[in-house]
């Protein structure tokens, strides 16, 4: 569009993440279809076959192969992408502990989707929290422009840190719904993601074993360097993964600067300031908590959001901050840690238990399996949860939002 920096097009979050990737000169793309995932893959090959991005597209027969593929070309020094949803992202399950271990770059989009059985193709969010400690970044999109604008961000990540990250958005809500995005210039794009520099050697004349058999203790390997063992590999990996907050951030921050529109890195507030009720949530489940916010302040009770943004590292310390005013938290998991409670829900009560910031946290799980959440039902949700606690100065027990048992 002669004379204008961008230009603005009506589209799904499938497309949205599509374009992401072609954006950032994906070199190998990899996929098996599943739903609600497919468009993405499908969108890339049409770039491919059309001309409009130089890569190869692999087909595979399986999501295990198609992880193999991107680890395979990720370690030979391609920008590699894929993605995936439900019992496909399971299925990937041991290859994403692989990935992470390797230290691979890789970027996925995680279309997600409740896991099977009974089979079910609508939105929750178990398939992505139930890989959360595989070893990847998590980062979880609130709408179509984010999810192209994370794509983005996350080989930017990855490519600093060399930990691989898992950007995920609602399966249906997102990804099969339209909206206005704004599409950035091809030369901005590249100047804010340079050409990946891959830290693995792959030189005839250098020959390297990669990801050998590795003992519990570090061992001299044949030229006598004292090399890690497995714990210290291990370690490091946790290390790079909680550090990364910074690069998360300030990733974010530059993106901001080059595009206009950042994302809060860690987290995203709504009404906040002054907040003394906060509903927490990841995804565009957070954002309609927003109009929930709005109308329990319309009904006098000083109401905020919290949105989680990354999921993996926890914002531990974003979020203390964040709650250190509120008297109470309300968190809505689309997923559960079975004979446990939510898992958002768990990690928030795990940071702010050694804190000063001590509000009431109580959990509630909804929307599994594409159950619709209203904004009436989080409003009734926050007022009977204020008078719980109002009444026994307690935390009240998890619940699960709009189940009919």
């Amino acid at each position: 569009m002669a004379g204008k920096k961008t230009e603005s097009l009506i589209i799904t979050g499938n497309q949205a993440a599509a374009i992401g990737a072609k954006m950032s000169r994906v070199q190998v793309i990899a996929a098996y279809p599943i739903t609600p995932q497919s468009p993405v893959t499908e969108g890339l090959s049409q770039f491919v076959e059309m001309g409009e991005l130089k890569a190869e597209y692999v087909t595979v027969e399986s999501e295990h192969s198609a992880l193999s593929v991107c680890i395979t070309a990720s370690t030979v020094g391609a920008r590699a992408f894929t993605a995936t949803s439900a019992n496909g992202l399971a299925y990937m399950c041991e290859q994403l502990h692989w990935a992470a271990g390797a230290r691979l770059p890789l970027v996925l989009a995680c279309v997600n989707r409740a896991m099977a059985a009974p089979w079910n193709i609508l939105n929750d969010q178990q398939d992505a929290m139930s890989q959360r400690d595989t070893g990847w970044i998590q980062i979880y999109a609130r709408d179509n422009q984010e999810i192209l604008d994370s794509i983005i961000q996350a080989y930017k990540i990855a490519e600093t840190v060399y930990v691989p990250v898992m950007v995920c958005y609602d399966g249906y809500i997102l990804s099969h719904t339209v909206m206005p995005v704004e599409i950035p210039r091809q030369k901005d794009v590249d100047r804010f993601l340079p050409r990946y520099k891959p830290h693995t050697i792959l030189d005839p004349s250098d020959p390297r074993n990669l990801n050998q058999v590795t003992l519990a203790n570090p061992r001299l390997n044949s030229i006598g360097s004292l090399c890690h063992g497995y714990m210290e590999l291990r370690y490091l990996l946790q290390e790079a993964i909680e550090g990364c907050s910074e690069t998360i951030v300030a990733v974010d921050r530059e993106f901001g600067e080059t595009f206009g529109r950042s994302w809060g890195g860690m987290t995203w507030s709504y009404r906040l300031e002054d907040a003394d009720l906060i509903l927490m949530a990841a995804g565009s489940l957070a954002t309609q908590a927003t109009v929930a916010a709005d109308e329990l302040r319309a009904q006098g009770y000083r109401a905020g959001v919290l949105g989680l943004r990354v999921y993996r590292p926890f914002p531990k310390q974003d979020l203390i901050e964040a709650t250190s005013k509120a008297g109470l938290v309300l968190v809505f998991d689309k997923s559960i840690s079975y004979g446990n409670e939510g898992p958002i829900c768990s990690d928030l009560k795990s940071a702010l238990y050694r804190s000063k910031s001590r509000p009431v946290v109580h959990g509630y799980i909804c929307g599994l399996g594409g159950r619709d959440i209203k904004v009436r039902e989080l409003t009734e949700a926050a007022i009977r949860s204020l008078l719980w606690v109002r009444e026994t100065e307690s935390a009240k027990p998890t619940e699960w939002l709009n189940c009919q048992i």
